[in-house]
């Protein structure tokens, strides 16, 4: 009888890193929202993630420990426009939709916040997104 055995991903983020305390910052402000660790990276979700942190491009294979990355969900005529704009499809979950800016570029942070909503809106639950809607 053979064993199989689950191999947890290593971490791909450092926990002190300031552009990821201000995508946390800004992702467990809406509504249900959690962090969870998933194959290296932080999620940040409802019942479904809306905001990857640390993705990298899938042609880009310079260490990934250095990735500063969030990936969003956008409605899908938003997507083009970002990908227009020099954001890029990220490994594995760009051909479901999803768009990923380097933070390390000193994005437009009002702009993330905008399409962190976005994203939470296009994923969270419809009660959630009630809530959301009678904070404002």
């Amino acid at each position: 009888m053979s064993t199989v055995m689950a191999m947890s991903h290593p971490s791909r983020f450092d926990p002190d890193d300031p552009l990821l305390a201000r995508v946390r910052q800004l992702a467990l402000a809406f509504p249900g929202a959690a962090e969870k660790v998933s194959h290296g990276h932080p999620n940040f979700f409802t019942t479904k993630v809306f905001a990857y942190y640390g993705f990298r491009a899938k042609s880009d294979h310079s260490n990934p420990d250095t990735f500063q990355t969030v990936a969003i969900k956008p409605d899908p005529e938003e997507r083009l426009a970002l990908l227009e704009e020099g954001w890029f499809a990220p490994s594995y979950i760009g051909p479901s939709g999803w768009v990923a800016c380097d933070l390390k570029t000193d994005p437009d942070w009002e702009l993330i916040a905008e399409l962190l909503d976005m994203s939470y809106r296009n994923t969270a639950p419809k009660r959630l997104i009630a809530q959301l809607d009678a904070s404002v």
